[in-house]
């Protein structure tokens, strides 16, 4: 009997390890494609059941994963070497890369939680789990593309061989990417001009930068 429920749950694993390979690539084509279609797709599937829940798609903060899981192997390919003066903490981060996945899940999760978290403030409701969860969701999509990109184009800057400047172009248009879409989304959840959401937009931005060098100083320094 337990050897049939291992054999149930290695099943249930494996379909789920293996389709992940058919709904990324369709998660990220339904967000470059429409941004805002796909945010609206996760507010969506916040009211369905448990078990219906992204049928069609990766669950953001797992879309979020996979593609720091992704960059992380292309870092690895391109044999991309950890900080040459490292201290003791920094040190622990990059021992494993199951630390560094963790680790940069969670810094790219500020993006998504500090815009979440401004607009429930302009929208003056009460910050609690159910009410953070549907737009953090939807802000894990955009973090995800905008993670691509930043990861990408650091490790093309950690290549001495690849010109910088590339890797400075792709970082420019992720961010602008994200920065136009974000202020599109908070102008239209707020009914406010888009010139004040790119405001609220590079204002949320800018302060989930700043928690984020509040996390990285001190463990550059550790």
């Amino acid at each position: 009997m337990d050897l049939l429920k291992i054999l149930r749950s290695f099943e249930e694993f494996l379909f789920e390890a293996v389709s992940w390979l058919v709904f990324y690539p369709l998660t990220l084509w339904r967000i470059l494609r429409g941004p805002l279609a796909a945010m609206d797709y996760s507010d969506r599937e916040q009211s369905d059941s448990e078990e219906r829940r992204y049928d069609d798609a990766l669950s953001p903060p797992l879309f979020l994963l996979a593609t720091i899981v992704l960059t992380n192997l292309l870092s690895m390919a391109l044999h991309v070497p950890p900080p040459p003066e490292a201290t003791d903490l920094s040190r622990m981060v990059y021992a494993s890369q199951q630390n560094l996945v963790l680790f940069r899940s969670l810094a790219f999760s500020l993006i998504p939680l500090v815009a979440a978290v401004t607009l429930l403030r302009h929208e003056k409701k009460r910050i609690a789990r159910e009410t953070l969860r549907a737009p953090f969701y939807a802000q894990c999509y955009l973090a995800a593309v905008c993670a691509a990109f930043v990861s990408a184009g650091g490790t093309i800057f950690q290549r001495p061989e690849l010109p910088n400047a590339v890797g400075a172009a792709i970082m420019i248009v992720g961010a602008a990417w994200f920065v136009v879409v974000q202020s599109r989304w908070f102008a239209r959840r707020l009914n406010v001009s888009k010139g004040r959401g790119a405001v609220i937009a590079v204002l949320a931005l800018i302060r989930a930068l700043i928690y984020l060098l509040a996390i990285l100083i001190p463990i550059a320094l550790i």
